[in-house]
């Protein structure tokens, strides 16, 4: 069985096109990453998958039902974290899990292997109201309460937004563990670093698919030399940067700005040579390998499209890497 199988779903609101013709599936026991900042349709396909919102055109199936003729059974067999913390915030932990368990039909006791490791990081505070918890303590009992029931396949809707680092880490190793279980995951998030941690990614912008695969073989399919490049004055080195006649994308990324050209025979000591005729001071240019994040900005750019297997799952990291 393929756990979630999407076909050229289109979403409007009003004039907004907030998803354009997506297709692709996920596949058994995955853990896979849609990719893309704020706006980008990620939230919409979510409420679409777990039967809370209508496709104006296409079809999905999860856990081989359609989302449309068989949402009362998908809603039994998934998990659910939206985006926004949406539990009673007036009830306690305890209560909110109990509830969660009861409207399943199951009891906390029924799967408390399953949410055992992460449930005891909040369990001293299970008296609590939920309103009254941190972000990262929100977050895990947001967890235990959509796997309460032991669901099939996990939708978590940006799950580690507005969380510290610290709490990120430790709900992606959690992610592992669960997956380890033999659960289909299904994660937005807007940080491309989290791509890094997911089996197969789908990068997202304006409701489009831009890519489906790994995130070794995204970054790996990056069409140009990168040159990570530093100066005195950021500023102006961008702008300097973007009117060099041989620029091909100029982005900054941190104390650095990634730069290509559209000459491949460019070289770092050609760069140095333009810069320093621009009075740049103290320049460090290197070169450096490109992130999921470069990739991105690359194909929201449209220049060079990188190279996109089949979204028909045959972009798992077993099928890819042989």
């Amino acid at each position: 069985m393929i756990p979630i199988q999407i076909q050229n779903i289109s979403k409007s609101f009003g004039n907004t096109k907030a998803l354009s013709n997506i297709s692709f599936d996920v596949n058994e026991s995955e853990i896979f990453g849609l990719i893309g900042p704020d706006g980008a349709g990620k939230t919409t396909l979510f409420r679409i998958l777990v039967t809370l919102l209508l496709a104006d055109e296409g079809s999905a199936k999860v856990v081989d039902l359609d989302v449309v003729k068989g949402f009362k059974e998908i809603r039994r067999r998934v998990g659910y974290m939206p985006g926004r913390f949406s539990l009673y915030q007036d009830l306690s932990v305890e209560e909110n899990l109990n509830f969660f368990a009861t409207i399943f039909n199951t009891t906390i006791e029924e799967n408390y292997d399953l949410i055992k490791e992460i449930y005891q990081q909040i369990e001293p505070f299970k008296t609590r109201p939920a309103g009254k918890l941190s972000g990262g303590m929100k977050q895990k009992l947001a967890l235990c309460c959509a796997l309460i029931h032991k669901p099939e396949v996990l939708f978590l809707d940006e799950p580690t937004t507005g969380v510290d680092a610290v709490s990120r880490k430790e709900f992606w190793d959690m992610l592992k563990r669960i997956q380890g279980q033999g659960i289909t995951i299904m994660v937005s998030t807007p940080y491309m670093d989290e791509a890094e941690l997911c089996d197969r990614v789908g990068l997202i912008d304006g409701g489009n698919l831009l890519s489906i695969n790994t995130p070794v073989n995204i970054v790996g399919q990056f069409p140009h030399h990168l040159f990570a490049v530093r100066s005195t004055d950021t500023y102006k080195l961008i702008k300097d940067l973007k009117d060099f006649e041989k620029a091909n994308s100029v982005f900054p990324f941190g104390d650095f700005v990634h730069f290509t050209s559209s000459d491949k025979q460019l070289n770092a000591s050609d760069l140095r040579q333009y810069l320093e005729r621009k009075s740049h001071h103290e320049l460090i240019i290197k070169d450096t390998n490109p992130t999921i994040e470069d990739c991105f900005m690359e194909l929201m750019t449209g220049k060079d499209p990188i190279p996109n297997p089949s979204p028909r799952g045959e972009g798992s990291a077993g099928a890819q890497d042989n």
